[in-house]
């Protein structure tokens, strides 16, 4: 009996002509049957939206060689449930990955990122998945390394068993490829941007906004991404979407027990 192909589905949040894309389906495309269903325009910072109220276009696009392609006018998470519904025919793919992304992803920045967002939808349906970030946010950057990490996790995603809801944030530093030091499994950091609105008017006198602030480090732990990161390694930390605080939940059912 002959051993079918592994599907993968390639998505990001940078629109389906970023190069972090680009770079991402050359890793992958060796490992199997790729499809890549993306936003037609860039969605950084949408999180889990989705779009509702207004028409979905898809239309296919032939900018990948060998490749099927479709663009979204939605969101990340749109693509990745319009990939499920309407393209791959109710196959559920092997493997789901989302970027490569220009900018970090880690420690707080899981929340915000379309990137990953896309990666939990698809974990959220039982794909194993991973978002790819790289700390270069110049669109010209070099790829080349992280497309290597993102080919060694996909690799060994494909080939391992893995419990359903897997779901990997793996980010990227920037350092000349001798220089890298391998990949970390690490824990997100306890570290948050703390941002300030930058007032300003425009030339008619009316105020607006321009979000700005610091990123800021409070745990001091080796074992986190950030400080993977700063020490030349890429990390990758397992995600999970169940957010509830299992400890706090039986400190309660223990001391409130009287709740009505």
């Amino acid at each position: 009996m002959a051993v079918k192909e592994k599907l993968i589905l390639v998505t990001n949040d940078d629109g389906i002509t970023s190069p972090g894309i680009r770079a991402l389906i050359e890793a992958v495309r060796p490992l199997g049957r790729v499809v890549v269903v993306a936003p037609d325009s860039p969605q950084s910072g949408m999180g889990h939206a989705i779009t509702i109220g207004v028409p979905l276009r898809l239309n296919q696009v032939d900018i990948f060689e060998d490749i099927e392609a479709w663009q979204c006018s939605g969101t990340p998470v749109d693509c990745v449930k319009l990939a499920r519904d309407k393209i791959l025919g109710g196959r559920k793919p092997d493997l789901c990955v989302s970027g490569i992304n220009h900018g970090a992803n880690h420690s707080i920045n899981v929340i915000y990122s379309g990137t990953m967002s896309a990666a939990m939808e698809a974990a959220i349906e039982g794909i194993p998945s991973a978002g790819f970030s790289f700390l270069e946010y110049d669109y010209t950057a070099d790829f080349s390394l992280p497309a290597k990490v993102a080919r060694e996790v996909a690799e060994r995603m494909l080939s391992s068993e893995l419990p359903v809801g897997t779901l990997f944030n793996v980010n990227i530093p920037i350092v000349e490829e001798k220089n890298f030091r391998g990949i970390k499994i690490c824990r997100q950091a306890d570290a948050k941007w703390v941002e300030e609105f930058d007032e300003r008017r425009d030339p008619h006198g009316k105020k607006y906004y321009w979000l700005t602030g610091e990123f800021k480090n409070r745990d001091t732990g080796d074992d986190t991404d950030v400080w993977a990161l700063e020490n030349g390694y890429a990390s990758l930390v397992p995600v999970q979407f169940d957010l509830t605080n299992y400890k706090l939940k039986q400190q309660l059912e223990e001391e409130w027990k009287d709740l009505k």
